[in-house]
């Protein structure tokens, strides 16, 4: 009997043992620097969302942090860094939506996004905008529908990467508007930009980030956004939903990532603090600046589905093509 017993207290302790660390984490959490991988070069939409989220949420959290950029392999790069450090939420990374619901379709890769990654907080959301060179024959959409049907095989469109969102609104506006608009990939927004600004390729569906300081220089021209609502940085371009064209309303958002092996009360503890960072006038400003919106916060449920949503349309969009992964 007392054999009995003493074997339960034995399990009892060995289970108490187990539970005592994780608890001992998560409220002696953060216990060493944070590392924040930024998922992008340096200067890229990533490492200048990170660097301007990483002070104050370091703050909130009464540590210190860096901020490491890491290019390459359309974010595997970045996602292999987080994987291979300790699940104990002190390495956290900034990255975009499109590392989820866009990069699987894009490029065959090792690991599983969709399985490796757990959204922490959405930090700012951001759509695309159809931009053109300045000599190009439309002043709005209908004309560059009109011109395009005028001129059938003659147009071409670039995209910051094939597969990308930039490919499928191209993809979805030949679809709406009955057009044959031809998809010219480029590696990243900078030499797709270049070229439009060239004149070698005439139109192209960007973030509005990158291209919002080209349209104010006046080196390229904008017809329409993929946002819900105006931009406020680009109050005087229409929305595709206004113009008719609702099927090309997308936004992608830019959000501070773990693996799913962080434990919860970690995970809610940094939620909580970047949701106060969010708060901060200072913060919101500069992501406004920077062509994003903040909006109230949605929940990791919410973030997860939007995910899986983004994922199975862009996917069926690509299918219709038969677009495959390099």
């Amino acid at each position: 009997m007392s054999h009995s017993f003493d074997r339960r207290r034995v399990l009892a302790a060995a289970a108490l043992s187990a539970f005592v660390p994780l608890a001992a984490r998560a409220q002696t959490f953060p216990s060493k620097p944070l590392r924040v991988i930024a998922a992008g070069p340096a200067g890229a939409t990533a490492d200048l969302v990170a660097r301007l989220i990483t002070e104050p949420l370091a703050k909130e959290l009464g540590q210190t942090a860096i901020v490491e950029p890491k290019p390459g392999a359309a974010g595997a790069i970045a996602v292999a860094d987080l994987m291979q450090a300790p699940h104990d939420g002190h390495t956290l990374m900034v990255a975009v939506s499109s590392l989820v619901s866009e990069v699987p379709h894009m490029v065959k890769l090792r690991v599983d996004m969709r399985k490796e990654l757990r959204p922490i907080a959405e930090l700012a959301a951001g759509g695309l905008v159809l931009v053109a060179n300045p000599s190009f024959p439309a002043k709005n959409l209908a004309e560059l529908i009109a011109y395009v049907k005028a001129n059938p095989g003659k147009v071409n469109v670039a995209s910051y990467s094939p597969g990308s969102l930039s490919h499928v609104l191209g993809l979805l506006l030949n679809r709406a508007a009955g057009i044959d608009l031809t998809h010219v990939g480029y590696k990243g927004s900078s030499p797709a930009l270049a070229d439009v600004m060239g004149n070698h390729v005439p139109l192209m569906f960007d973030g509005i980030g990158t291209s919002l300081p080209l349209i104010r220089g006046g080196k390229i021209k904008a017809f329409a956004v993929s946002t819900p609502k105006r931009s406020p940085v680009l109050p005087d371009v229409p929305t595709f939903t206004e113009l008719g064209h609702p099927k090309l309303q997308a936004m992608a958002w830019m959000g501070l990532w773990c693996t799913p092996g962080v434990p919860a009360a970690v995970q809610a503890r940094v939620r909580e603090a970047a949701i106060k960072v969010l708060a901060q006038p200072a913060v919101r400003e500069r992501l406004l600046e920077l062509g994003f919106d903040v909006g109230p916060p949605r929940s990791v449920d919410a973030l997860q589905a939007g995910l899986k949503a983004d994922y199975e349309r862009v996917g069926a969009v690509l299918q219709s093509i038969g677009f495959k992964p390099e």
